[in-house]
């Protein structure tokens, strides 16, 4: 923030009454990029399909960007208290805009579900950032590919 409040000229007090704390300012930059691959995913499929692979576009891009991964290598318990809990506008605005795309599949027929269309959402996500954070829960390296197959299997 003091980096960024010199750049921007001002001071450090005001740059928090713009912004509010550092990881709010983080949370919403890392929104902003969540939502722009969110937005660039397109779909190869509908319904179940559709979606699994819209969820592995979205893993896979997450996996290949270097300014995440060393976001994630340098600050990693910082990072997964931003993405994935409710400190941060990220988990529940991804989980949001995943259930706008299921309930569009579900109303046109494409998809059905047993369970509650954010419930399942929360699932996907959930299910997704396993296999985005991989490396940082289990040591293993991140796998798109398994994240497609795990939500081809839920969704089937």
């Amino acid at each position: 923030m003091r980096e960024l409040a010199l750049e921007l000229d001002v001071s450090r007090a005001t740059l928090h009454r713009w912004v509010g704390s550092r990881d709010h300012l983080l949370g919403e930059i890392l929104w902003s990029e969540t939502s722009a691959v969110f937005g660039n995913v397109t779909f190869t499929g509908r319904g179940a399909l559709g979606i699994a692979d819209a969820i592995g576009a979205f893993v896979s891009t997450v996996n290949s960007s270097a300014a995440f991964r060393t976001f994630l290598q340098r600050e990693p318990e910082r990072a997964l208290r931003l993405l994935t809990t409710k400190a941060s506008v990220v988990q529940s605005r991804t989980i949001a805009q995943l259930t706008d795309l299921l309930s569009a599949e579900i109303s046109a027929g494409r998809l059905t579900t047993p369970l509650p269309t954010p419930d399942l959402a929360y699932i996907l996500v959930r299910l997704g950032e396993s296999f985005i954070y991989t490396d940082i829960i289990t040591g293993d390296e991140p796998d798109a590919a398994k994240a497609h197959a795990a939500v081809s299997a839920l969704l089937s």
